[in-house]
């Protein structure tokens, strides 16, 4: 049963952080005010879709988050589960002898 005093779908702003150099590539996304829950959708507005080798670029934007269900909520904490599960095959498998 869903709360009405909280929104399902807030837009928030946010922190964006992207790298691309020789030492390291990625995009953070940090939004303000708020923790984001497993299963939580975080949509960003404004922010460069790719920059430029050898640049970094932090930024301010505004993002939509639009918060899951109880479904939604325990189908990616099963699937995460699932996720680790399989990591744990691949590492443990014995190396086949030649």
């Amino acid at each position: 049963m869903s709360n009405p005093a909280k929104p399902r779908r807030f837009d928030v702003p946010c922190t964006v952080e992207i790298e691309q150099t020789p030492e390291s590539l990625h995009a953070y996304v940090t939004p303000e005010g708020v923790e984001i829950g497993p299963g939580d959708r975080v949509l960003v507005h404004g922010a460069p879709s790719r920059i430029g080798y050898g640049e970094r670029v932090t930024l301010q934007c505004h993002a939509t988050v639009t918060r899951a269900g109880m479904l939604g909520r325990f189908w990616a904490h099963v699937s995460g589960l699932l996720s680790l599960v399989e990591l744990y095959e691949v590492g443990f498998e014995p190396k086949e002898c030649t």
